[in-house]
């Protein structure tokens, strides 16, 4: 039998609106939010480690575990304590992964995202190497916080099934280095390429911000560079949409089935 809450000062839902709003909390938790019932049919599906799950009355939602904590609450509570702006009805809290990279990085095909800040850029880069066959997600320089809630939202369900890691610059080299993986910046210099031309069947590639691109300190780690060919007057893409056509050419040559 489902719980029944109708207080807003509630202790769960008190902590799940700071958890929505707060990321040190989250981390010191260990504890992300997540909404939609779109997110806890994933959430489920990939058995996520689930704390808590939120339902409005009448939503239609797959069968849930008895293991975890299920409680119904008013439309109006959820509203006041959902990160959207029109709440789906379903709301849970998951208990996060370890961010903290492994000593080696199992796989071949590695992104690293530096300084990228927007929360649904991340998400949405996320959810593109999920589907693109990338082994993980590798976060330096003050990147948005994979469980920030819209970056989880925009994720479509891959932060449950992809690692993403946080690291340092020099942390990250070393780390490239034991798992025998060449860095390559997407970036203007000396040494840069035709994407196309680079052999990418084992690597890790990064991709910098919007504002600055990949910062000197990761940059200087990279062994080669490459460029996306576009048409002269295009000076540059989209940092999603930048990272979607790496992806692809690091699929393209490593997966006949891409070719």
């Amino acid at each position: 039998m489902r719980e029944q809450i109708t207080s807003r000062r509630n202790p769960l839902l008190t902590q799940v609106k700071k958890l929505v709003a707060r990321r040190a909390l989250r981390r010191e938790q260990g504890l992300f939010p997540g909404d939609g019932v779109k997110l806890l049919e994933e959430a489920l599906r990939w058995n996520a480690p689930l704390e808590a799950i939120l339902l409005v009355p009448g939503v239609r939602v797959p069968d849930l575990p008895d293991s975890v904590r299920t409680v119904e609450i008013p439309e109006d509570v959820m509203a006041s304590i959902s990160p959207m702006e029109t709440p789906q009805g379903a709301l849970f809290l998951c208990r996060m992964p370890a961010m903290e990279p492994p000593a080696t990085l199992a796989g071949g095909r590695w992104l690293v995202l530096d300084g990228l800040q927007d929360p649904g850029n991340v998400g949405t880069i996320w959810r593109t190497a999920d589907a693109l066959g990338a082994d993980g997600l590798l976060l330096v320089n003050g990147c948005a916080d994979p469980w920030n809630p819209k970056t989880v939202r925009s994720s479509m369900g891959a932060c449950f099934r992809l690692p993403v890691y946080e690291t340092t610059p020099a942390s990250l080299a070393a780390l490239l280095e034991r798992s025998g993986l060449p860095l390559y910046g997407a970036a203007l210099r000396g040494d840069t390429v035709d994407l196309r031309q680079m052999d990418l069947s084992r690597c890790a590639l990064v991709v910098g911000s919007e504002g600055r691109g990949v910062s000197p300190e990761v940059l200087a780690l990279c062994r080669a560079t490459v460029k996306i060919p576009m048409r002269e007057r295009c000076e540059s893409l989209n940092a999603a949409a930048a990272a979607a056509v790496l992806l692809w050419e690091m699929a393209r040559q490593d997966t006949p089935s891409f070719r």
